[in-house]
């Protein structure tokens, strides 16, 4: 659907994240909202923190506002600021929840502030690590996806996994139910840096073999195992260095980690980067995923824009799977040390894919940013009663 060649008042949609740092999800909502006309569709982002985020400037700089709504863990005061900031900053035409289990609550509220559009979009598969939780938990869990299939007008998942673990085992069947791809910005990967030059600035010698990770220091990313397979990887490889590329709330206790496993000297804390493709493209060897789950992974799907050859957890949704020639699945029960063997072995030989016909593959898919936005941009206009 062509929405710039119709005469239409703006849609108004209001993101609900936890906050605009350097994560997938964030990134690809800065993606979108750089591309889109913005004259026809006005993103505002609610947010649950009130610290500076990185993409904040950029969001404001574009005619967006940032609008923090804390403590989404006291109901009835997140409920208070809640419909407040609708009545201040709206009416809005669409609520688009990113904040999984929780978007039952958001939206709910949404639904009362009589907001038409109700998007609750699953980005991650919780599936392992909500069979663990405690009895409080579940019931938690259960009201949450009650409140979702009441009051979310639309519901989208990052991949099947992440459909099934928020919406249930038959999420596809239902009308209001869809996949939809983020999406990765892939200009970035269409010229290659002088590797010298960024291995330089990095600290690499040239002939480093570079393992690199990018994502948050947080549970799901595994970054524990990850360290423990790195240890077995130096011991094979005395040249190994470890890149590990952004920030979170368990990175100080995995910096300790590293310097009592005596191996600070081989690993650098790059903290959240924006320069992440030409890391990938100029520093990289190998790229090393061992998430606990993921809804997506678009780290990998970036990993292979770069042509990295990647070692990947078994239970990462099959849809990352592009150029299949770059990926070795491992499973999560294969000790440290065979990971380690996998690692040194999937680089070894020639290389199995140029990095500019892996570019032309991921260039195929649905991951292309103007796909991406079209897509989301064409499901908001669908369903706003903005005609």
């Amino acid at each position: 659907m062509d929405v710039t060649s119709q005469n239409i008042k703006p849609i108004r949609i209001l993101h609900v994240v936890g906050g605009m740092n350097r994560g997938g999800v964030e990134t690809w909502l800065m993606h979108v909202l750089r591309h889109i006309n913005r004259d026809h569709f006005r993103m505002d982002f609610l947010v649950h923190t009130a610290l500076p985020c990185a993409y904040d400037e950029e969001i404001r700089s574009l005619g967006s506002k940032i609008i923090p709504c804390l403590s989404p863990s006291r109901p009835w005061a997140y409920a208070r600021t809640f419909t407040r900031m609708l009545r201040k900053h709206g009416p809005y035409d669409v609520v688009h929840s990113h904040v999984h289990h929780y978007s039952g609550f958001v939206l709910r509220l949404a639904k009362w502030g009589r907001v038409p559009v109700r998007i609750a979009h699953s980005h991650s598969d919780t599936t392992a690590l909500d069979m663990q939780s405690t009895l409080i938990r579940h019931l938690y869990l259960d009201i949450m996806k009650q409140w979702i299939d009441r009051n979310a007008s639309i519901g989208l998942a990052a991949s099947r996994q992440a459909g099934l673990a928020l919406f249930g085992p038959n999420w596809e069947s239902e009308s209001n139910r869809r996949l939809l791809y983020c999406s990765v910005d892939l200009s970035r990967f269409r010229s290659r840096p002088d590797t010298k030059i960024i291995r330089a600035d990095l600290g690499l010698s040239e002939d480093a073999f570079v393992v690199g990770h990018v994502g948050r220091f947080s549970q799901p990313k595994n970054h524990r195992f990850l360290i423990e397979i790195f240890s077995e990887i130096v011991k094979r490889e005395p040249r190994a260095h470890l890149l590990l590329v952004g920030d979170g709330e368990l990175r100080s206790t995995y910096e300790k980690t590293i310097t009592s496993a005596g191996l600070a000297d081989r690993v650098s804390f790059l903290g959240s980067r924006s320069d992440v493709p030409q890391i990938m493209l100029g520093a990289m060897d190998v790229f090393l995923f061992p998430s606990l789950y993921e809804g997506l992974g678009l780290a990998l799907i970036e990993a292979q824009a770069a042509g990295l050859r990647a070692i990947i957890a078994a239970n990462i949704p099959g849809e990352v799977d592009v150029v299949k020639p770059l990926l070795r699945r491992m499973s999560l029960s294969q000790s440290s040390s065979v990971w380690a063997e996998e690692v040194i072995s999937h680089c070894r030989g020639e290389p199995v894919c140029s990095q500019k016909d892996a570019l032309a593959l991921v260039e195929q898919t649905g991951f292309t940013v103007t796909n991406g936005a079209r897509t989301l941009m064409d499901l908001y206009l669908t369903h706003s009663p903005i005609k």
